[in-house]
């Protein structure tokens, strides 16, 4: 019985680092932060830590089944806070599941569901005894 060898892609085959963004330049796109934030903006430029820079940038605050985009202008996110981004299909963009609601309100809605989920955690903490 033969063994077939598989050969390792030629070095011209391998797109080089960064080329996928390369491909979202001028394009609108989402950028799922680490710290949960959401920021949508016109990729303009990118450097090799993947920093970018977002014109048009505001930051989308979604509570439920509502949201609100906050103006940030022109922004630059530093690369090691990116967990995800992908371009928006600006048809779709905002999806018809959502409302969108003024500033002022989804703060509120935001400063809610941080006490609840503090409340939350905090009754789960008295009864985590119940599990020994």
């Amino acid at each position: 019985m033969v063994e077939e060898v598989v050969l390792p892609p030629h070095i011209d085959a391998v797109p080089p680092p960064g080329m996928a963004i390369v491909e979202a330049l001028d394009q609108l796109l989402l950028v799922h932060l680490r710290d949960g934030r959401k920021i949508v903006g016109i990729l303009r430029s990118f450097d090799q830590f993947a920093n970018l820079v977002l014109e048009n940038a505001r930051e989308r605050i979604i509570v439920g089944s509502q949201f609100a985009e906050v103006p940030l202008g022109l922004h630059v996110v530093r690369g090691e806070n990116v967990v995800l981004m992908g371009q928006v299909d600006e048809s779709k963009d905002p999806p018809s599941t959502l409302t969108q609601v003024t500033e002022e309100e989804i703060k509120k809605a935001q400063k809610a569901e941080k006490e609840a989920d503090k409340m939350r955690s905090s009754l789960l903490a008295r009864f985590d005894f119940l599990d020994e």
